[in-house]
């Protein structure tokens, strides 16, 4: 509601008073500050826990861990693609014209494979830390993470693993702090924008909402629905089953809610066993958040496109490699993976003046794409 309120009025500022609303972007330049300053712990410690708690699982579990940790990978990928080819067809930032102070270095298109190693691999952490280089600390995640799980001592690995979760915990918290600043964060934003650029700027906003609820529908019916078919899974019980969970995570926009109806559902409408209910539901929670990896690849092209910032064929790729490892690390709370798209942007020279401007309409699109994290799981 407060954000609504801060959207509205940011908008009727910014109309009504452009001079003084263009002012006024330093307040909501703060709060991308602090959205940018909770990357590095938040990534880190989600994805360390996200693969080293399930270290014995996977051990125990076995052919049904790899099964489902490829299915994961390969539908989240597809989530990505179908973003980029639905955004770089309908364009919904074409237009907008978002004037940045930011200084973009022009590309020159030249792609080396050394080039691209060097960007995945730190000769620092703390550097990729400082530097927020988003590839660099998911290379260091992964392989701390990888690392952790070969540790022989189960007490000594636990304490490392324990010591993390609360880190991330903490930072969900964190999180919660910094979006108690959203409203007005958003409110200056939304009114530096239109005092800047007109009223415009909000039919792109339109258009991206439009073309996210388009885009997830289309995955359902293209990837989800064939996938059940050939699964030979009954599609018509599948969505009596997922419809409860799905509506608890598009109202409150959080996957978590929906965690124990659909653990429950599945056990007793599906038939399915508890052993497999129990590690594919809470690891699917990491791994396995198509809508979230949808909407990433959408917003950052539509950042890319309201700010006149011309990404080549090269970068796309290397982008959706990106958010394939990126989103893996976002939990199942409000708008945490607002923190990855802030971290993507700045990984790629794309100017961050549009990142405010989207989060005027995140809670809207944040519905949509945690209904499709579900539905996926």
């Amino acid at each position: 509601m407060w954000i609504i309120l801060g959207l509205v009025l940011g908008i009727v500022v910014g109309h009504t008073a452009p001079s003084f609303a263009v002012k006024i972007k330093p307040l909501a330049d703060a709060f991308l500050r602090m959205i940018s300053s909770l990357v590095t712990p938040l990534i880190f410690s989600t994805l360390v826990v996200g693969i080293a708690a399930h270290g014995d699982d996977l051990a125990t579990v076995g052919r049904l861990a790899i099964k489902a940790l490829i299915y994961f990978e390969i539908v989240s990928t597809l989530a990505i693609l179908l973003g980029l080819l639905m955004v770089n067809a309908v364009k919904p930032g074409r237009g907008t014209h978002i004037q940045s102070k930011d200084i973009v270095p022009a590309a020159n298109g030249t792609i080396t494979w050394d080039g691209e190693l060097f960007k995945i691999i730190p000769k620092s952490f703390f550097q990729a830390a400082a530097e927020g280089e988003v590839l660099q600390i998911v290379f260091c995640a992964l392989m701390f993470a990888i690392g952790l799980c070969r540790v022989p001592s189960r007490p000594v690995r636990q304490v490392m693993i324990s010591f993390l979760h609360s880190l991330s915990e903490t930072m969900f918290k964190v999180t919660g702090l910094v979006m108690n600043y959203a409203p007005i964060g958003i409110g200056c934003s939304i009114a530096a924008t239109v005092g800047k650029n007109g009223l415009k700027v909000l039919i792109s906003l339109g258009k991206l909402v439009g073309t996210l609820y388009g885009t997830l529908a289309i995955f359902i019916i293209v990837v989800l629905i064939p996938i059940m078919l050939i699964a030979k899974i009954p599609v018509k019980l599948f969505f009596r089953t997922v419809w409860q969970p799905f509506l608890l995570a598009f109202t409150t926009a959080s996957s978590e809610s929906a965690l124990p109806k659909a653990m429950e559902n599945l056990e007793q409408q599906m038939g399915i066993p508890k052993k497999i209910v129990g590690f594919v539901i809470p690891t699917g929670y990491s791994f396995n958040l198509d809508g979230t990896s949808l909407y990433l690849s959408l917003a950052a092209i539509f950042c890319a496109q309201a700010t006149n910032t011309h990404l080549p064929v090269g970068k796309q790729i290397v982008l959706m490699l990106t958010l394939m490892l990126t989103s893996k690390g976002v939990a199942a709370i409000p708008r945490a993976s607002f923190v990855v798209l802030a971290a993507a942007l700045g990984n790629f020279d794309i100017p961050s003046d549009a990142l405010s401007l989207i989060l005027g309409v995140d809670a809207f699109m944040d519905m949509a794409r945690t209904g499709v994290n579900v539905m996926g799981n």
